[in-house]
């Protein structure tokens, strides 16, 4: 089974105004982000609003993004349903596309017992020979994964990660505590990444990656080498991304943060709102601070 680490950026999904997936766009995106170091891809996951697309469009990003990273680093395609057969097809679709990994959401509109939480992200293991990463993010989902089954899934032999969106970092520590290391954790953007790979976490993925590549790499590579010093003095810097991304909406401000440096990805698919007047000068503002400018320059 492949080993997962490092920074997985989550990609946006440039979408055009008749609906159609930008696939010239998301392909330059793809590079960039290789070009940049980033040890694997992510698309489909909050940051890239899949709540808000449809088969054909998840499909189709899928594809362009296995396409463009052409076998050079691991895509996690993200997966999401409020069924279990819609999650074991979509799986499935994403391993035959040529995805390296799933990473495993569950949407529910009622609360979801644990046992139909686990039996959920089970099938969807079951159905796929690719390493699953759980995703949980308790602020915008009805049910969570608790650390008892979080414990059970770790048995899977393909559920190996988790990455957790939730505010509170001792629960990470408590999941690997509880799960004995058969569970790596990959941070979210609540949380700190130095932080989380100081307790044992093995990577983070995250929309602000998206936008901040090089210097997540280099945060990342200053963890590994144990330059704690080095690495926090770095994640200061950087921290002020995380605050924009969760002071403004999630997607508004990576494809904002991404269309400053020259990505033509677009907005965020309505009703969600496009990055504010003031949002683009705060993110110009602390991209600049970060010597971050388009591509092309």
């Amino acid at each position: 089974m492949q080993d997962l680490h490092g920074v997985f950026p989550y990609l946006v999904s440039p979408i055009g105004p008749d609906g159609r997936v930008l696939d010239e766009v998301l392909a330059r995106l793809v590079e960039h982000l290789i070009a940049a170091g980033v040890h694997g891809l992510t698309p489909l996951g909050s940051t890239g609003e899949f709540a808000y697309l449809n088969a054909e469009q998840r499909r189709r990003i899928i594809e362009v993004v296995v396409e463009a990273a052409a076998g050079r680093v691991p895509v996690v395609a993200g997966i999401a349903a409020t069924t279990t057969a819609e999650a074991v097809r979509q799986a499935r679709e994403a391993e035959a596309i040529g995805a390296d990994g799933i990473l495993a959401i569950l949407e529910a509109y009622f609360p979801v017992p644990e046992a139909g939480v686990v039996a959920y992200f089970t099938a969807v293991a079951d159905a796929v020979e690719r390493p699953v990463v759980l995703y949980t993010n308790p602020q915008f989902q009805r049910s969570d994964l608790s650390l008892p089954a979080l414990e059970a899934l770790s048995r899977h032999p393909r559920i190996g990660y988790v990455k957790d969106a939730s505010t509170n970092t001792g629960r990470l520590l408590s999941i690997m505590d509880r799960t004995e290391g058969r569970m790596r954790v990959f941070a979210a953007s609540a949380h700190i990444p130095a932080a989380v790979m100081l307790i044992g976490g093995v990577g983070w993925m995250a929309g602000p990656a998206c936008a901040i590549p090089r210097q997540s790499v280099r945060l990342y590579e200053l963890c590994r080498a144990g330059n704690w010093a080095g690495a926090m003095a770095l994640q200061r810097r950087l921290w002020r991304i995380n605050e924009l991304f969760a002071r403004h909406a999630l997607a508004a401000c990576i494809k904002g943060a991404l269309e400053i440096q020259g990505f033509a990805v677009g907005t965020p698919l309505p009703p969600q709102p496009a990055l504010s007047a003031e949002g683009r000068r705060e993110v110009e503002a602390a991209l600049s601070d970060l010597e971050i400018h388009a591509e092309s320059a």
